[in-house]
């Protein structure tokens, strides 16, 4: 046993100048590769989530400018259905006040129209009036020459 233990001794030994360079070789790249291995990957995560997060930044606002378009679209759209909605009702009043004038002036031709036709039948009432008593006049005179009496009044046949 004495045995083992003096060769685990030597071999203690041997191993001392393998575990200082192997510990002088652990803090070389500790402080030449991984350290500034550590800082790249840490600028890059932070450079890569600092451009996601502008990424997202940028698409939310693209989002907004788009709902406020939309927005400003449908407003400019009903502004235009508006206006043309006011347009037609004009039209429609324009075309209501035409209508009601043509009438107006139909009913004025047709009440001048009626007043004459009035005038015309007083006119020919009266002149048959006149002629109604001219005929009566002259059936008279007819009748008493025929019974022999002569009119007073100067006529011919």
């Amino acid at each position: 046993m004495e045995e083992t233990l003096r060769q685990v001794g030597e071999l203690l030994r041997g191993a001392i100048p393998t575990v200082v360079l192997l510990s002088l070789l652990f803090w070389i790249y500790r402080g030449m590769v991984h350290k500034p291995l550590t800082r790249v990957l840490g600028e890059r995560r932070s450079k890569t989530e600092g451009a996601i997060e502008r990424a997202r930044t940028d698409v939310g606002a693209a989002e907004s400018r788009t709902s406020e378009y939309e927005q400003r679209l449908r407003e400019a759209k009903l502004a235009i259905f508006r206006r043309q909605e006011e347009r037609r009702h004009q039209a429609q009043e324009a075309r209501s006040a035409a209508v009601q004038e043509a009438r107006s002036k139909a009913r004025g031709q047709l009440d001048e129209a009626r007043a004459a036709i009035e005038k015309d039948v007083q006119a020919a009432k009266k002149g048959l009036q006149d002629q109604s008593q001219r005929l009566a006049d002259e059936v008279i005179r007819v009748i008493l020459q025929s019974a022999g009496r002569q009119p007073s009044a100067g006529g011919s046949q």
